[in-house]
């Protein structure tokens, strides 16, 4: 059975939350009982949630939605942040925004790799976190996975010991809910979950019964499954000749990111499999799969894939 990690006056936790509001459903509870054992808690705010066109036509009835008017519910998603923190316990002072643009993480890990884990470690050495919440991998918004594969390597980076918790928003968990650890459910600090996340009033308007649904269920823990062989990669994916065409392999680990033409990517064939040969740098290596095309589905067909040589922590996926 899976240990719980250890929640105490030393614990100095940091949710790492791409989207207002993540933070709440993720970790309301576990930001709670990390206040009253006397420990800290930070959240780092990725984006500001300003590409959220349906919930903004519908309050502020109307049909285009430009970039000043993005910017200005941004601003109304960022404020909602910070009273959704109160209710919690939590400070302005404990919220790190980075003020990154709403579907837009994985570009700042492609095209402003060096910029991006700047940020995040600039907040990893100002919290100096021993136990970090992020997006589950598996997560099929990219912004959640990329999420997750940017903090990775940040942590790696700077060398943290930190234990790693990871939560699922958009997906469902690998393993079975039988298999999961239920750490926390003291009714008060649900009841104060909620409250929390009925702050966002933005996404009540047209998502309250699936985001109450969410804030209703137990935050919940997993071990992640055993890592890949080190050296290469097999790929999960087997997309056929047309797909191929058209698609891209990105490689992110210590070294930066590399990004090929399917056709050109250094790819080995194993039977049905696709191998990929890791480069030989230390800490973590994902790899991701994309057509980068323009299209209104905004979850992740493909998702990252992940080896690391040292496994990590816990896995936390609050499941309904």
């Amino acid at each position: 059975m899976p240990r719980h990690p250890v929640i105490d006056g030393s614990t100095r936790l940091l949710v790492v939350a791409p989207h207002p509001d993540d933070e709440s459903l993720a970790a309301g509870m576990l930001i709670q009982r990390t206040l009253a054992a006397g420990g800290r808690a930070d959240v780092l705010l990725l984006t500001d949630g300003d590409d959220n066109p349906w919930p903004q036509r519908w309050l502020e009835r109307r049909l285009v939605v430009g970039a000043e008017a993005r910017a200005r519910w941004g601003a109304r998603r960022r404020g909602e942040v910070a009273a959704a923190l109160g209710r919690l316990g939590l400070g302005t002072d404990h919220l790190h925004a980075l003020g990154w643009h709403d579907m837009q993480v994985t570009s700042e890990l492609r095209l402003r790799h060096g910029q991006a884990l700047g940020a995040i470690r600039r907040v990893l050495e100002r919290a100096r976190p021993n136990l970090v919440v992020i997006p589950d991998l598996g997560d099929s918004h990219p912004d959640h996975g990329s999420a997750h594969v940017l903090v990775r390597l940040a942590l790696a980076a700077t060398g943290s010991m930190a234990e790693v918790l990871t939560y699922m928003v958009h997906g469902t968990e690998r393993s079975a809910p039988e298999d999961l650890l239920v750490p926390d459910l003291d009714p008060e600090r649900q009841a104060t979950k909620i409250g929390a996340v009925l702050e966002h009033a933005t996404q009540m308007a047209l998502s309250r019964k699936r985001m109450l649904r969410i804030a209703s269920r137990p935050e919940r823990f997993d071990r992640p499954p055993p890592a890949p062989g080190t050296g290469a990669l097999r790929l999960p994916w087997r997309p056929g000749p047309l797909a191929r065409a058209r698609l891209r392999v990105v490689l992110a680990d210590g070294q930066g990111v590399a990004v090929w033409p399917w056709r050109k990517a250094p790819l080995e064939r194993a039977g049905g499999d696709w191998i990929l040969p890791l480069r030989d740098t230390p800490g973590p290596a994902f790899v991701k799969l994309t057509a980068d095309l323009s299209t209104p589905w905004i979850y992740d067909r493909y998702g990252w894939a992940g080896q690391d040589p040292e496994p990590v922590g816990l896995v936390a996926r609050p499941v309904g």
